[in-house]
């Protein structure tokens, strides 16, 4: 028999028929922190995102407070009405695991329409190629802003890879390699509107695995990246501080004494001279470039392009091409042809003032 004694607590609670203490969580649940966490995290980036994503389309775009719920993978593809775009973004750094962005395709539609300067007419469009590749530049901004705000919450570098977008057409096609049909899942729902032309759920879907991971960092507060934070104010900074030579600077009325740092002179020892043995290095690798020219264009100017199409570029015919080596300019030059390759001859090796103009 225990001889241990229980606590005034424990005796209301089981006279009371119930218990205070939390519900232990399993592999395949979340606990209550962990989902105000996460749905926090979801909440302030998917905001985020919207916002990126109203900068893109020149629209009103707005989220509600989402709503957090795990269950399997299986039974959001099963609940989920097909055709519907699918975005997969891999964690490259700072997170494990996987997130899926998901979406009617109309809405998707509509947004590849704005994005080419449509009216965001969906009628009678269907997703192809083209809408594709609008729709994945969208998403790339929008969860590289998600990402950049995760990163400022959790205080660390918050990586991610080139989201995948792709289309599920049908049930069969609904499916995820990484994620089995079994698999606990976190789902977070927004209800997204842009103008008066989409009202539509909005889905993030979290591994387990990632939200646990999100789960510590913010609650063991292991911070990586340093954020700019506000001061102390002067009348809080009460604590005495020690001087550097051992001596206590603290009178005894609690008021912080200031003394003068004493610093040792330092003497000038010369420069070094060190041999200038080149051969060591001779054999490292450069990368060694022609810049022919450049030009800027739009989202729908780059989607417009095909085959046999022509680009305007900023280079007369008769002005120098700019020759580059790892990315920094250090001479120029013309083109020639040799045994039916083309070349570079260099016309003008640029002086270190000239290099130096054309550091950005």
């Amino acid at each position: 028999m225990s001889s241990e004694k229980l606590t005034q607590e424990e005796i209301d609670a089981m006279l009371n028929g119930n218990s205070s203490a939390p519900e232990p969580t399993t592999n395949d649940t979340l606990d209550q922190t962990q989902t105000d966490i996460i749905g926090e995290i979801g909440n302030i980036s998917m905001s985020q995102a919207a916002t990126t994503l109203s900068s893109i389309l020149s629209r009103r775009v707005a989220i509600t407070t989402p709503v957090v719920s795990c269950l399997k993978f299986q039974e959001i593809i099963d609940a989920s009405i097909t055709p519907k775009v699918v975005t997969t973004i891999e964690f490259k750094k700072g997170l494990a695991g996987s997130n899926l962005l998901m979406m009617n395709e109309k809405d998707a539609i509509i947004i590849a329409d704005l994005m080419m300067d449509g009216n965001g007419d969906a009628e009678g469009k269907e997703f192809t190629e083209l809408e594709l590749s609008a729709v994945g530049e969208a998403m790339n901004q929008m969860m590289g802003s998600a990402a950049t705000a995760m990163a400022t919450m959790l205080e660390r570098i918050v990586d991610i890879l080139p989201p995948e977008v792709e289309v599920w057409k049908n049930q069969e096609q609904a499916n995820y390699d990484r994620i089995s049909g079994d698999t606990m899942v976190c789902k977070i729902a927004f209800q997204m509107t842009v103008d008066d032309l989409i009202e539509s759920e909005i889905m993030q879907i979290f591994t387990l695995e990632t939200v646990r991971n999100i789960s510590n960092i913010v609650l063991a507060d292991e911070g990586e990246v340093i954020t700019d934070r506000e001061l102390p104010k002067a009348e809080e900074m009460t604590a005495p501080i020690e001087s550097s030579v051992g001596q206590s600077t603290s009178d005894t009325d609690g008021k912080i004494g200031i003394q003068k740092p004493e610093f040792q002179e330092l003497t000038h020892a010369g420069s070094l001279k060190t041999p200038r043995n080149l051969d060591l290095i001779m054999d490292v690798p450069l990368q060694f470039s022609v810049m022919l020219g450049e030009s800027k264009k739009t989202i729908k100017d780059i989607l417009s392009l095909g085959t046999g199409s022509v680009v305007e570029l900023n280079k007369m015919t008769d002005e120098p091409l700019e020759i580059y080596v790892n990315g920094k300019l250090i001479a120029e030059g013309e083109v020639v042809v040799i045994n039916e390759s083309f070349g570079i001859r260099i016309t003008n090796i640029l002086s270190k003032e000239q290099r130096i103009k054309h550091l950005n």
